[in-house]
């Protein structure tokens, strides 16, 4: 799921020498009318990123290199793959703490590319996935860098949307209300067996929303692997924010604390980077957060509950399109397992505050 824009972390894979969905000369046609003297020649790409997710391309004229961002081929749900959201925002975010990509164009013109498009900056730095590329580094370099995860959510969730143009980037009243709604709609479209957990869950947080967190800027997907980090530890930028919002942040918080512990189920869409020496432990990620960001974790239980519910229907739905044979891979006949154990532990995080 992460956009990928490494060229080290590149040299592991397998490159991709087609380019469906990109026409460099299109492209440089259209940059020399949107951006004079940014590009300068002829224009070749690479898909370095690729599948539901947002397509992510490398371009290079020989002497300088972009990214461009755009839709997955043949997608149907704009709204599931906004380029001007995701434009917008690390626009936005540009002269905050937050690192984030350069952003140079965007395009809204499917006619371009057949698909809206932008173009942003090629950012040195490696989504650490697995806890083998974090073991090297060894526990002090891993927990310098967990340690930046954590300040930099933080330091997203203090920036003021209408101090940087996101005043009306999102609905913040009722956001809470409405993922409970969501997520409960998501698992009635995919439901294949009876779930008695996941009623439960749906019914405990229908009945147990705390008041909302002060709204901020809520990323949606933040996790180890969505933040690009250089040879120095350092986190040079945030990325993937196809999912990013106005509303409660601290759903952003629940979620990387899931992911953490989904990374020991072997979810999709996790990995098993956070079971690296040198990771921060749970209570300490939760009490670094809360003194960064001065914000009240009183009611993390709900959060983390929610954020379960999330990620057990998202695994649910994969699932069910793995019994009708529309998964293509790997590793799908196992996730139907990793269904139960995510909502119990969202059950039980409920429980305990409750």
């Amino acid at each position: 799921m992460g956009c990928e824009t490494s060229a080290a972390h590149r040299r592991k894979d397998r490159a991709v020498d087609a380019t469906p969905g990109l026409d460099p000369d299109r492209l440089a046609t259209w940059l020399a009318e949107a951006r004079p003297g940014l590009v300068a020649g002829p224009l070749r790409g690479q898909l370095i990123a690729g599948g539901r997710s947002n397509l992510t391309f490398e371009v290079t004229d020989g002497k300088s290199a972009w990214i461009v961002r755009r839709p997955p081929l043949g997608h149907v749900l704009a709204t599931a793959h906004d380029m001007g959201r995701e434009y917008r925002v690390m626009t936005a975010l540009r002269d905050t703490e937050v690192p984030v990509p350069a952003t140079y164009a965007l395009c809204e013109d499917p006619e371009i590319l057949g698909a809206p498009f932008y173009v942003m900056e090629l950012v040195p730095g490696i989504p650490y996935r697995a806890a083998a590329e974090l073991v090297p580094l060894g526990p002090d370099r891993t927990a310098a860098i967990s340690a930046e995860v954590v300040d930099t959510l933080a330091a997203l969730h203090r920036v003021d949307p209408q101090a940087v143009g996101l005043g009306e980037f999102g609905r913040p009243d009722g956001f809470l209300e409405r993922q409970v709604r969501r997520w409960r709609k998501q698992l009635d479209a995919s439901r294949s067996r009876d779930l008695p957990a996941a009623d439960e869950l749906h019914a405990l947080l229908a009945k147990h929303q705390p008041p909302q967190s002060p709204t901020g800027i809520v990323h949606g997907d933040y996790r180890l692997d969505n933040v690009l980090v250089d040879d120095a530890d350092r986190i040079t930028a945030v990325i993937d924010w196809e999912m990013s919002t106005l509303g409660d942040p601290l759903t952003d918080l629940g979620l990387m604390v899931v992911y953490q512990r989904a990374g020991d189920l072997g979810m999709p869409g996790a990995n098993d980077a956070t079971t690296a020496p040198g990771i921060l432990p749970e209570a300490e990620v939760l009490d670094r957060y809360a003194r960064r960001s001065g914000r009240d974790l009183s009611r993390i239980g709900f959060y983390i509950a929610l954020a379960s519910f999330k990620l057990a229907v998202i695994a649910e739905g994969i699932h069910y399109r793995h019994l009708q044979g529309k998964t293509v891979g790997d590793g799908f006949e196992t996730i139907g397992a990793m269904v139960d154990p995510l909502l119990r532990a969202g059950i039980a995080a409920l429980t305990d505050e409750n």
